[in-house]
C-alpha cells in the first residue's frame, strides 16, 4: 500500500499529549491502491476497513481554532473513520470548558479505533461516537449544535451523502454555527450555496478545496 507522508507544521493545540497521538496517527495513513477504487466494492466501506480516511492537519488545525474562537460547545463529526477530525474537535471543546463531540461511523471497526486513538489523547469523555448509518445516527442531536464537519462516503447512485446529511443537520446548526465539508461534492455545494437555505461560504485552499460555510439566518419553514 501506498502511504501518504504529511508535513509537520506548528499546531495551535498545546497539549502534548494530543499532538503526540496525532502525529502517531499522520505517521500511520496508508491509502488503497487505485485499483482499489474500480471494483464493486469502491462504494463499500466495509471493504476499506482498515484505511483511516481522515482530514488533513490543516483542516484539523482550522477546525480547532474556529471552535475555540466561537466557544463551541457541541459539534458534529460526520465521518469519524479513525478519529483524527474527533480529536481536533473534542481537544477544542475540552478548552473551550466543556461539550460534546457527536460523531457517526457506520464502519464498527473503526469506530472501535476511534474510540482508542480518543482515549489515548485523554479526551473519552468529551466524544459521544455512535456507530451505524449517520442518516439516522443524526437525526436527533439532542439540541443545537454550533459546528459541523460533513464528509463521508461515495454513493453509487442518487445524491451524495455530504448531500443527504447536510438536510439533516442544518435545522440543528445554530445561526452563527459552520459548516466544513470535505469533498467538494456538487450536490452539497449546490445547497449550501442557495441563500434560501441560510448559508454564507467560501472554498479555501486547502486538501484539494475545503468549503467552509456559515449559517447566517434559520430558513422560514415551509407549510
Amino acid at each position: 500500500m501506498s502511504e501518504q507522508k504529511l508535513e509537520s507544521k506548528p499546531s495551535p493545540i498545546r497539549d502534548t499529549r494530543v499532538l503526540r497521538v496525532l502525529e502517531r496517527m499522520n505517521e500511520e495513513r496508508r491509502q488503497p491502491r487505485r485499483e482499489a477504487f474500480d471494483g464493486a466494492s469502491r462504494h463499500d466501506a466495509e471493504a476499506f476497513a482498515d484505511f483511516g480516511f481522515s482530514i488533513h492537519p490543516d483542516q484539523g488545525d482550522l477546525i480547532y481554532l474556529l471552535c475555540r474562537a466561537m466557544g463551541a460547545k457541541r459539534v458534529v463529526d460526520f465521518a469519524t473513520s479513525v478519529g483524527m477530525s474527533a480529536i481536533y474537535f473534542a481537544a477544542a471543546i475540552r478548552d473551550n470548558g466543556g461539550g460534546i463531540v457527536i460523531g457517526s461511523e457506520l464502519v464498527k471497526a473503526k469506530v472501535d479505533v476511534a474510540r482508542s486513538n480518543l482515549a489515548d489523547a485523554g479526551l473519552s469523555d468529551y466524544a459521544d461516537i455512535r456507530q451505524g448509518d449517520a442518516r439516522e445516527t443524526l437525526v436527533e442531536l439532542g439540541g443545537e449544535i454550533d459546528f459541523a464537519l460533513i464528509d463521508g462516503w461515495p454513493q453509487p447512485e442518487g445524491p451524495s451523502l455530504a448531500r443527504q446529511i447536510i438536510e439533516i443537520v442544518a435545522p440543528q446548526l445554530r445561526v452563527g454555527g459552520y459548516v466544513l465539508n470535505d469533498n467538494a461534492e456538487p450536490d452539497f455545494l449546490e445547497f449550501i450555496r442557495d441563500p434560501a437555505n441560510g448559508f454564507i461560504s467560501i472554498t479555501l485552499p486547502i486538501k484539494r478545496g475545503t468549503e467552509l460555510a456559515l449559517k447566517v439566518v434559520t430558513p422560514p419553514t415551509v407549510a
